[in-house]
């Protein structure tokens, strides 16, 4: 199918890009790498009447270490994430899940931001930034507001972004090597059937560890941080906690997985992701 008819703005500045989603309110929305929203345009399931292109800004782009925290902004590319030697020094988290996210083109096109603001239940980046207890920096005509990343996804592709707001940015915290992301995915679209996040804090013995294609959104695994408070992260404690995965939740049901195989998949590669993470030093 063809689009609807829409008007293109393509801003060189954030200030630009955030006075267009202005004036035009909820008629504009803004455009990232464009894997989920153009196609949502080609079967009319999105018809903005005003397209903001935000592949020339640059305030949006890069990686850098930013007092005491790792600055990600909202523009930058998969494969950009994947390759970068500060991030696999400081956060190595986000290189091992960029890996897991589509194929080459896919990567080397679509964003961070874009897929975290598009909210889709089964994507790779919702639950690594919940996991780090990432804060998400979002900026609009009235100024710029940072959101836990806890807070962030409020039901099933929706988030804290109102209208006229961008995500500029993604504050991390460095961890060490103590993490790790395993996923089991639809193959032939790559996205998560379950993907799970683990970051092990062997210094306070505890552990963070968030979930998505589960439920209608990512969550944090509370239960199972709980049961491995102040252990020793061995593999019996982890084979414990895990089986509480899909404690509280309601698993989604669709033509690829039923709501028990993929609670049978958060409790199983919630103690995978677990056990490779306590494995690494």
């Amino acid at each position: 199918m063809i689009p609807g008819q829409f008007e293109y703005h393509q801003p060189a500045s954030l200030g630009d890009a955030l006075a267009l989603l202005a004036r035009h309110g909820d008629d504009a929305r803004p455009l990232a790498g464009g894997h989920s929203l153009v196609p949502a345009m080609r079967l009319r399931l999105a018809e903005p009447r005003v397209l903001v292109d935000l592949a020339r800004v640059k305030e949006l782009r890069g990686i850098e270490e930013r007092d005491g925290a790792i600055v990600i902004g909202a523009m930058t590319t998969h494969a950009e994430l994947a390759a970068s030697s500060l991030l696999a020094k400081k956060c190595p988290l986000l290189v091992e899940a960029a890996h897991h996210i589509g194929d080459l083109q896919v990567r080397n096109r679509g964003t961070i931001g874009g897929s975290l603001a598009h909210a889709d239940p089964a994507a790779d980046w919702p639950p690594v930034v919940l996991a780090l207890d990432a804060e998400l920096e979002l900026t609009g005509a009235k100024g710029t507001r940072k959101v836990a990343a806890t807070k962030f996804f409020t039901d099933i592709m929706q988030t804290a972004l109102k209208t006229g707001e961008l995500l500029q940015a993604i504050h991390v915290k460095p961890t060490g090597a103590s993490v790790a992301y395993v996923k089991t995915e639809q193959k032939a679209s790559g996205f998560a059937l379950c993907g799970v996040a683990a970051v092990i804090d062997r210094a306070a013995k505890r552990a963070s560890v968030a979930i998505t294609g589960v439920a209608a959104t990512p969550y944090r695994a509370a239960d199972v941080e709980r049961a491995l408070v102040g252990t020793s992260m061995s593999a019996a404690d982890i084979a414990k906690a895990a089986k509480t995965a899909a404690d509280g939740v309601q698993p989604l049901g669709d033509i690829h997985a039923s709501e028990e195989y993929r609670a049978h998949l958060a409790r199983v590669n919630t103690a995978r992701a677990l056990e490779r993470a306590a494995g690494r030093k």
